[in-house]
């Protein structure tokens, strides 16, 4: 079977599995706590759910370990130990759960069916009998007690999001940004403590777990943000509520239908303003402008046909955006400089002066398309320093190359940030632009390679020396070379001596490539700037690792870092 197909099965058995091992630990302590009450009362509160608090409850035909009897009298075998007719069972446990609890009302038994043909047949007992054994391993108890960190279980389940999207190959895209992505966009908009935080495309929820991720590394309480989202396929809205509760996140509002067309986040109404949103829509979507609610979140209307559906969610982001807020969304880079009404959307974009900056990512970095995307920023509130002004970076020539698909480094996405962030000029990488450039130069074509053009400078050719040899000075004196003499204090005659006017040649010391390093390695100011170094990070040291070691002492990470 594919693995993209059986990813509910999974999904749902890893789901149940939680739930019923924190229930039982949770059963253990009000044994332990009501240990003086009479076996019919212990009984009694025992099977009441609101003894659970916000633990969810788990009724008794769900439960892993637990045998029960029947309406007929009859004794059914626990979780663990069924042997006939699993999927039905299984179905009917992941209902019960749902009934019982209505933080998880048409999560699961909408969305995951047991018993579902895939391919040619449906699965056999005997495959669910070792999936169950397989999680009944000793030891395999899915308690925060049992796990490294506490959020190990989440960890696993984005790890199982990205090894289902990987084997989706183009479908993945419809559930899962590569988590380098989110991380860029999140690191942008920095969400804080108190904010409302929404992804209207929200997939499996990468977003909105990194945003809580974020802000709890920034010793803020991550509980005091209230998440968001919306997605219009159940499946996928289901596997996202899972994903939040076992990141252990209880503060969180996720609905079930297409944003664009009836936005079910409502604030009196109206569709919800939040202070920070972000996003990777579906690429070249059409629409039905005759379906969409709440059309004053448009100004201005995309072609309904021909796949270009990407500025209508732009819209809608900064429509439901507070007079403060910040959006970062993924886009395609056709949105940047095609005519017609995406062209008139832009002008009205610019000259409403809510860009902050468009970033250019590199390419193959998402699922199933090969289409080159961008990062636009929008802020409604921008500083008076960038007043009718875009910030652009052009950042698609600095990636790992994967087989199947490149990766943002963790180099990439600090460079891109703090450039960002700091509104930092670099040569062929990022500029801020006037809007008067983009208005009257390029009639709001956002084209990043207008303003940024990133191509390598082409490779010197110096006839003379191809034809007689030596090295041109002009080379040797090349602003690469000069920035490290200068950190090294590398005097130039180490390597180079004087051959004829305007050429040098390497000294006779360098007879071949190899003898180059060593060479500059035993220079005596190379070593003297090295042994600077290592000094300095040996004083740090000596007051950092107090710090350090304060960790397992219950210090905070944000207070070392």
């Amino acid at each position: 079977m594919d693995a993209s197909e059986f990813k509910e099965f999974i999904f749902g058995m890893l789901f149940l599995k939680r739930l019923s091992d924190e229930f039982e630990l949770k059963r253990q302590a009000i044994r332990k706590d009501f240990a003086h009450l009479s076996s019919d009362l212990l009984a009694e509160l025992l099977e009441d759910q609101t003894t659970y608090g916000e633990t969810f409850f788990v009724p008794v035909r769900a439960r892993w370990h637990e045998s029960w009897i029947d309406e007929n009298g009859e004794l059914v075998p626990a979780l663990k130990d069924l042997k006939h007719d699993i999927g039905s069972m299984l179905n009917k446990a992941i209902a019960a759960v749902e009934d019982e609890n209505d933080a998880l009302a048409g999560v699961l038994k909408n969305n995951i069916d047991f018993n579902a043909v895939k391919g040619k047949t449906k699965i056999p007992n005997d495959k669910w009998k070792a999936l169950l054994d397989h999680f009944s391993q000793p030891g395999f108890t899915l308690v925060n007690d049992n796990f490294e960190f506490p959020d190990l279980l989440g960890a696993a389940y984005e790890y199982l999001i990205k090894f289902f999207a990987d084997s989706a190959g183009k479908k993945g895209g419809e559930f899962y940004t590569p988590g380098e992505v989110v991380r860029l966009l999140v690191q942008i908009v920095k969400p804080q403590a108190g904010h409302e935080v929404d992804d209207p495309t929200m997939g499996s929820g990468g977003f909105l777990i990194q945003s809580h991720q974020y802000v709890e590394e920034q010793g803020q309480n991550p509980n005091d943000l209230a998440l968001y989202g919306q997605d219009s396929n159940g499946t996928v809205w289901s596997i996202c509520v899972m994903n939040m509760i076992l990141h252990n996140i209880t503060r969180f509002t996720i609905e079930n239908g297409d944003t664009l067309e009836d936005p079910l986040i409502l604030d009196r109404g109206a569709p919800r303003k939040f202070d920070r949103i972000l996003a990777n829509p579906p690429f070249s979507q059409n629409y039905s402008r005759a379906t969409l609610k709440f059309p004053s979140r448009f100004r201005e209307w995309c072609p309904e046909t021909g796949k270009k559906a990407d500025l209508m969610f732009v819209q809608h982001m900064l429509a439901t955006l507070k007079a403060d807020g910040v959006a970062a969304t993924v886009m395609p880079h056709g949105v940047l400089f095609r005519g017609g009404k995406e062209k008139l959307i832009r002008e009205l974009l610019i000259n409403d002066d809510v860009i902050e900056g468009i970033i250019s990512l590199p390419p193959g970095l998402f699922y199933g398309t090969g289409i080159p995307a961008c990062v636009i920023v929008l802020n409604k509130n921008k500083p008076d320093t960038l007043r009718d002004q875009v910030f652009f970076i052009n950042a698609d020539r600095e990636f790992a190359e994967g087989k199947n698909q490149n990766k943002l480094r963790p180099e990439d996405i600090e460079k891109i940030d703090f450039v960002f962030t700091h509104k930092r000029d670099l040569p062929k990488y990022s500029r801020l632009v006037t809007k008067e450039e983009i208005v009257d130069k390029h009639d709001f074509n956002l084209n990043i390679r207008r303003y940024v053009d990133n191509t390598p400078d082409p490779e010197p050719e110096d006839v003379q020396a191809h034809l007689i040899g030596g090295i041109p000075c002009e080379e040797v004196e090349s602003d690469q070379l000069a920035v490290i003499r200068g950190k090294f204090d590398l005097d130039i005659a180490t390597l180079f001596r004087s051959e004829r006017m305007g050429y040098m040649a390497f000294v006779d010391a360098i007879d071949r490539k190899a003898a180059i390093k060593p060479l500059i390695e035993n220079e005596r100011s190379v070593q003297e700037t090295l042994t600077r170094h290592r000094e300095a990070l040996q004083i740090w040291w000596k007051i950092a690792r107090h710090d350090f070691a304060l960790l397992r002492e219950g210090k905070k990470m944000p207070e070392v870092r």
